[in-house]
């Protein structure tokens, strides 16, 4: 299990320097992560420090309420794109949710896939599942696959709680093929172990060095 093509390496606090950064993007290469994660204003920077290697840019949009509209988080999508990121992260828009808004939530689910596919990226969807009854993790589900996003995604990391193996079981059985997303709270390799064997495709979290350094002695990686 090569668990550091697994990992979306992130720094979205919103106190995070440039040096931190800096160190961001060294560590990803240094670990081959998949992705660096990082709020659209690093963008750049991460582009710059990421030349030569095979690590991508992901930036989150909508972050981390999912409240702006939909026009606003279109453009954000847009922006950070032509900077050079490829993965869009976007917060479904919860207050729609919350409302029973239900044709908003997937008009902005669809309209954002839109634009990130357009310019060949891909999208991934996070529903805050601590935010949500069982019964709006699944209709926010179903929406996601309808608006044909690439994942969902648990959490943002900013709110009550993160990914629990309950949620990631859940949405792997409702998504099919669909990328599922872990994020928030995962800090060990146990942990991200047990979120992959739930059904996670993808790890969102600032600890994979210290997750990989786990894996160091039996060079899994």
């Amino acid at each position: 299990m090569n668990i550091n093509k697994y990992i979306d390496h992130t720094a979205l606090k919103a106190d995070t320097s440039s040096k931190q950064i800096e160190k961001l993007c060294a560590e990803a290469k240094e670990y081959d992560f998949f992705s660096v994660c990082v709020n659209s204003y690093y963008v750049k920077k991460a582009l710059a420090e990421l030349r030569g290697s095979s690590v991508k840019v992901c930036t989150v949009v909508g972050f981390p309420l999912g409240a702006s509209t939909m026009e606003t988080k279109r453009f954000e999508a847009m922006k950070a794109m032509a900077e050079g990121a490829t993965e869009i992260d976007m917060v479904i828009n919860l207050s729609a949710i919350k409302s029973g808004e239900w044709q908003y939530a997937l008009d902005d689910m669809s309209s954002l896939a839109q634009v990130v596919h357009q310019q060949g990226g891909l999208l991934k969807v996070i529903l805050e599942t601590c935010l949500l009854t069982q019964e709006e993790k699944v209709k926010a589900c179903e929406l996601a696959i309808k608006a044909q996003v690439d994942f969902v995604k648990t959490s943002t990391g900013f709110s009550t709680g993160g990914a629990t193996l309950e949620d990631v079981r859940l949405m792997r059985s409702l998504v099919g093929k669909m990328g599922v997303k872990a994020s928030g709270g995962i800090k060990d390799l146990e942990t991200a172990r047990n979120m992959i064997e739930a059904g996670a495709t993808r790890l969102g979290t600032s600890s994979g060095v210290e997750i990989l350094k786990g894996l160091k002695s039996s060079a899994s990686y």
